[in-house]
């Protein structure tokens, strides 16, 4: 039998009824002679709450104690979870992080794990019971309850697997595995049966919200293999896996992400000389701002046109940064645009079929997309376009890869 890490998020643990019904599915397992350990997150809604709860009291609560609100949120889960599987005679233990103990740094809200501790939780499995554990949170050496920021719980569930060494680390979410593309987008999009960390890494960072980066990169480093499932539904999901195995066949793509929340910049006539980049980057770094595409193209002029892009979110702070920068570097003029997405094609089959980013180029300009930016990676490209276009990108690109079509080996 298996040791199996499973986690379930906020909305598998919405309500109490939900709970009960986790239950259930961990106490199946159970009986078939797996031993479990499950880490679950906060009721959906609920940090959200408690994140509301804090700025009521305080405009700029104290990292530390922001934490410490906050954890509470996976500790009601836990419980409640835990008194749903003893009343079941199903023994179960509950643990937040500190108790496990899992170990962090000390960067309050976006800590990182260090080691685990799983003396007490081996010590429980070899006793027959079900360990559930507090995503999302962790305790530094000072003793200092710490959360792990966005997608906490699924970094706290491969951390898990990895120091236990366990067989399998299983993500349940509100979706039955891994899809080609978003299936409210296409309606032909298919469950891949398995996908490469590579390529999960890629879809995650470009905008899949199925898994989150951390995760994914803590799985890959550690090879701890990763099956995204369904939360109340039974099937196979999708097995994250690596590349180097030989029975896994390889289409030439994979999947199809996509990201609405992109916003450009561009400032035109700038002087095409040595720093002009780090100058006109630099400051927008200063400013926390993230920068994702960068294009430049230079005039016979010897002048050059820079553009880049970053979080939707971040635009209008990004644009009064290069509003200073320009007028410093006596641009011609700058301007932005925060109506634009990202589409993305992905697959290590890339590496060894040429003229991948052609067909692509051929299929949206066939629906009359113009593309404003390319990047390119060995296993991914990917373009900014207008977004009033990114559905219809989506499908095209969807169909001309024929992603609707189970692969077939070559």
């Amino acid at each position: 039998m298996a040791l199996l890490v499973q986690k379930f998020g906020g909305t598998s643990v919405g309500t109490v009824e939900r709970i009960e019904a986790i239950a259930e599915k961990v106490q199946r397992f159970r009986e078939q002679g797996h031993d479990i350990v499950v880490v679950v997150s906060a009721m959906s809604g609920e940090t959200n709450r408690l994140v509301d709860l804090a700025y009521q009291m305080h405009d700029t609560p104290t990292p530390r104690e922001l934490d410490v609100i906050l954890s509470t949120g996976e500790q009601v889960t836990i419980a409640l979870l835990s008194m749903a599987l003893n009343r079941r005679n199903c023994p179960a233990t509950s643990y937040t992080g500190w108790q496990v103990p899992i170990k962090t740094d000390s960067q309050h809200n976006k800590a990182r794990i260090e080691s685990i501790d799983t003396d007490g939780v081996r010590a429980d499995l070899d006793a027959g019971r079900v360990v559930v554990v507090a995503g999302f949170q962790g305790v530094d050496s000072a003793g200092n309850i710490t959360t792990l920021g966005r997608g906490g719980s699924d970094t706290t569930a491969v951390a898990l697997a990895a120091a236990l060494e366990a067989d399998e680390c299983q993500i349940y979410t509100d979706v039955d595995g891994v899809y080609t593309t978003d299936p409210r987008v296409v309606e032909g999009a298919r469950r891949l049966d398995k996908i490469t960390f590579e390529e999960m890494l890629e879809m995650a960072s470009l905008g899949s919200k199925v898994l989150q980066i951390r995760a994914v990169e803590f799985a890959g480093k550690y090879n701890v293999t990763l099956r995204v499932l369904h939360s109340f539904e039974d099937g196979p999901g999708t097995l994250i896996t690596l590349e180097e195995q030989d029975e896994m066949e390889q289409p030439v793509v994979s999947g199809i992400a996509f990201n609405r929340d992109e916003a450009k910049l561009t400032i035109k006539g700038v002087p095409d000389i040595p720093g002009v980049a780090s100058r006109i980057l630099g400051p927008i770094s200063k400013a926390n701002v993230e920068v994702d595409m960068i294009v430049q193209n230079v005039a016979d002029d010897k002048s050059t046109d820079f553009t880049f892009t970053v979080h939707r979110n971040d635009f209008q702070k990004a644009l009064a940064v290069v509003g200073n920068t320009s007028d410093e570097l006596g641009a011609r003029e700058f301007d932005g645009d925060n109506r634009i997405a990202k589409v993305s094609i992905v697959g290590v089959g890339m590496r060894s079929h040429a003229g991948v980013a052609t067909r692509m180029f051929e299929a949206l300009a066939a629906e009359g997309i113009n593309i404003q930016i390319i990047s390119t990676s060995e296993i991914k490209v990917s373009v900014v376009i207008a977004e009033k276009y990114l559905e219809l990108a989506v499908r095209a690109l969807h169909s001309a890869f024929e992603l609707d079509q189970e692969p077939t080996a070559e």
